[in-house]
């Protein structure tokens, strides 16, 4: 007999605002406990220091999170000047100290121009990227330096947004695979004065932004039925991707994994699209040459899973 799952069967998608100083793996187990799902998972990490928007998906969600892996994202971004540190942030130990030239906005919005666009950026040591399988982090911690390749990566939008004693703000639009705090480093050796990244804060990935947000506290003051009305529906993590519609034959043959034919109109072989059934999503289907659809990743229903 299979075990039953512990928890309730929530499907939707949560905009959390994460505090300081707590691991993205944390932020999702709190909003798990709070509203007693059965799964949960997020559509990438944030490291403790940054805050901001960590989507959280509940239930047939996470089944759609690895489209969220790919995104665009932006940031507000801080970064101080005159001192650079071994892992990019404030977090770690100063390597060296320099005196920072006078600099006007002008100077800061020169440098910044010379990131817009497509660039090469060299990863950090303290990352989850894997060496011979093992987090670059875990090498970096033993003293060990590893070659890194440069990776393409896009700056789509980079500007100055105010300045303090020690170093400046940005309001910044990248790429997937792009490390902000590597930016600040490149930018401090752009300045001949060195950098680290002193604060960080996510405002936008993919399609969410940060203006229906919620921290941790705000959802603990919540009802449960206060909770449930924040969630967003399974398909807003996929609202990118055209939609299909199908009949009834049609939606139970998909669930039964078989294809189906679709009037597909210009979509290519090999595409993805959302299907539907009575407005219902039944899941994500890929496109063949020959007009049909096949399950590509199906969500189950409530009563599927009790």
């Amino acid at each position: 007999m299979a075990r039953r799952r512990r928890g309730r069967p929530i499907d939707g998608v949560l905009l959390l605002d994460k505090g300081e100083g707590v691991t993205s793996n944390r932020a999702l187990q709190q909003v798990r406990r709070l509203f007693q799902a059965q799964k949960a998972g997020h559509t990438g990490t944030l490291d403790p220091m940054a805050t901001g928007l960590l989507p959280i998906c509940l239930g047939e969600a996470t089944k759609f999170s690895s489209w969220l892996l790919d995104a665009d994202k932006r940031y507000l971004a801080d970064v101080r000047l005159g001192a650079v540190t071994d892992t990019g942030d404030r977090e770690g130990a100063i390597l060296k100290e320099c005196a920072v030239p006078s600099l006007s906005d002008g100077d800061i919005e020169s440098a910044l121009s010379g990131f817009l666009g497509e660039i090469d950026q060299v990863p950090p040591m303290y990352s989850a990227l894997k060496h011979q399988g093992r987090p670059l982090y875990e090498h970096a911690r033993a003293g060990r330096e590893i070659a890194r390749a440069p990776r393409r990566v896009s700056i789509y939008d980079i500007a100055l947004t105010s300045r303090y004693a020690q170093g400046f703000s940005l309001d910044v639009s990248v790429s997937k695979g792009t490390y902000i705090r590597t930016l600040a480093e490149d930018l401090g050796e752009w300045l001949g004065c060195g950098a680290h990244l002193e604060g960080l804060r996510r405002l936008r990935t993919g399609p969410f932004d940060d203006s229906n947000m919620l921290d941790i506290e705000a959802l603990e003051s919540m009802s449960d039925e206060q909770r449930l009305e924040r969630l967003l529906p399974v398909d807003a993590l996929i609202s990118h991707l055209p939609a299909l519609s199908t009949d009834d034959d049609g939606a139970r043959r998909i669930l039964q994994g078989q294809p189906i034919a679709l009037e597909t109109l210009e979509l290519t072989e090999g595409s993805v699209a959302r299907l539907y059934h009575d407005q219902s999503l039944l899941g994500v289907v890929t496109i063949s040459g020959s007009g049909q659809c096949s399950p590509r990743r199906l969500i189950n229903t409530a009563d599927e899973r009790r």
